[in-house]
């Protein structure tokens, strides 16, 4: 996927607003970025405005569906950029966001507004950043989308809210091995960002470019193709954002506590499911979808997850979802049905085991991708499994670019199973891929972790990489992990 890069000079100037909000007394990351998308809405509202103008004016009628009405000019952006601080800082606070909340025009954007808060402290640093944000071309797409990116990846940088964010080049691995087309409905369940909508619709733009100069087409990638849950107020406005800067004019992005409510008017809707949900939480019987519990009765959200899956793709549909290893390996009545099912009932495509440090700082846990196609009538015939010692950076918690990256080999190696003649249909099971027979995951009791499989060739230890090493010890974690879990369970 081709990706454009924003110039040095305009993160320079990013990071300068960044410092001016942590000097202005705005530490949260979250906040800041909230506070420039509210500025980057309210923009766009004007860009709107003018280009309605220009077409009245061309054929003589009247401004259609105006944003700003007769009294209100100095609400629009090139109006109250030019005036002083105190006037700009003024004007905003006490007229603009009121003026956004109350907005009701049905679009996505407007939607998220209703409870938008002005939390720029001075007029100083408001001045700042309108300024910044006047001096970058809203036309361009990719400068757009790559701006946001950018100050995305400072959430990731500062720790706590991290959580929010998949890490991009795996994000972009997932969409390659799913290969988005234009007639897909997709869905992220627990979107945060939107990173792995944003990643499909390049893909899409990048890979199907002709189909898009179809109209019906068109509308279907702008306004029905892209679906996402959350239930943070804050991510949901981040998201919307996102989406609009990458080019996405009307993304269904919408609040939903997916575990919480039954998701009956979107059973069976999506064609591809891309997700990254929460791991390690549990929720109480009274609080689930009962419609979720009825598939999987389990307090855990990663099995949830799971079931709202299923219940949301097509038949036919597939996805690709990010698991923590207990999904693999976990010995509950619950663990054990859903890998049974998973085998037995749809097709089990693929399992991608992550290197524990990908998703640091902010968490250690091992994690593995999971690809798979609702059949509801079985079809798993072999599975597909791919051992990732290396995703280009160090596995710490610095988290710093090194040489080493398995990831374009993954896709690669995935991409060539379609083949006739693949030489993964080879491979021994001391290699890094290799195919395994549902025969002998049935007889493993429907255990999905690699190790289980793997056959590891045990040469003197001084000749042996130290990636293999740490591979041997992961397998050890996870044999230790799992009799745990099986003693946990006798216990209770």
């Amino acid at each position: 996927m081709v990706q454009s890069v924003i110039t040095g000079e305009l993160k320079s100037k990013i990071d300068r607003v960044w410092d001016a909000f942590w000097s202005g007394g705005i530490s949260n990351p979250l906040e800041v970025i909230e506070q420039i998308t509210y500025l980057l809405f309210i923009r766009r509202l004007d860009d709107i405005q003018t280009l309605a103008e220009k077409k009245a004016r061309v054929t003589g009628g009247a401004i259609e569906n105006p944003v700003f009405l007769a009294g209100q000019a100095h609400l629009r952006w090139s109006q109250f950029k030019n005036a002083s601080p105190d006037v700009m800082h003024q004007t905003i606070a006490n007229e603009v966001f009121p003026f956004l909340r109350s907005l009701g025009d049905g679009t996505t954007y407007s939607e998220h507004m209703k409870d938008a808060r002005f939390t720029i402290p001075t007029p100083a640093l408001l001045s700042k950043v309108v300024d910044m944000l006047d001096g970058i071309p809203m036309a361009d797409r990719d400068t757009n989308g790559d701006l946001y990116e950018y100050m995305l990846s400072k959430i990731a940088s500062a720790g706590t809210n991290g959580q929010f964010r998949t890490p991009r080049h795996i994000i972009e691995l997932m969409v390659k091995m799913t290969a988005p087309r234009p007639g897909d409905e997709i869905c992220d369940p627990a979107c945060g960002t939107a990173g792995f909508l944003v990643a499909a619709s390049e893909y899409v733009r990048d890979t199907h470019g002709d189909a898009l100069l179809d109209s019906a087409q068109r509308k279907h990638f702008h306004a029905s193709m892209f679906h996402g849950y959350d239930f943070d107020s804050t991510m949901l406005r981040i998201g919307s954002m996102n989406m609009l800067l990458h080019g996405i004019e009307s993304p269904d992005i919408r609040y939903r506590d997916s575990l919480s409510e039954g998701a009956a008017g979107d059973a069976e809707k999506y064609t591809l499911i891309l997700a990254n949900p929460p791991f390690a939480g549990s929720l109480d019987y009274e609080s689930t979808a009962k419609d979720l519990q009825r598939m999987v009765k389990t307090k855990k959200t990663e099995l949830l997850f799971f079931a709202l899956f299923l219940k949301l793709l097509k038949p036919g549909g597939r996805a690709a979802v990010i698991v923590p290893d207990g999904v693999l390996f976990g010995s509950s009545k619950a663990h054990k049905e859903l890998r049974r099912s998973l085998v037995e009932d749809q097709k089990l495509d693929a399992v991608v085991k992550l290197p524990s440090g990908v998703f640091r700082p902010y968490a250690g846990v091992s994690t593995a991708i999971l690809l798979f196609t609702k059949t509801n009538s079985g079809g798993t015939d072999d599975v597909w499994f791919y051992d990732v010692r290396a995703d280009g950076f160090s596995l710490d918690d610095k988290r710093n670019p090194v040489e080493a990256n398995d990831l374009p080999d993954v896709a690669n190696r995935w991409l060539s199973l379609s083949e006739p003649n693949s030489p993964e249909k080879d491979r021994a099971r001391t290699e890094q891929s290799f195919l395994v027979p549902k025969a002998d995951i049935v007889a493993q009791g429907y255990d999905l972790s690699l190790n289980r499989y793997k056959e590891i060739e045990y040469d003197e230890v001084e000749h042996r990489a130290p990636l293999e090493i740490i591979a041997d010890i992961e397998h050890l974690e996870e044999e230790i992990a799992k009799g745990l879990a099986g003693l946990k369970a006798m216990l209770s």
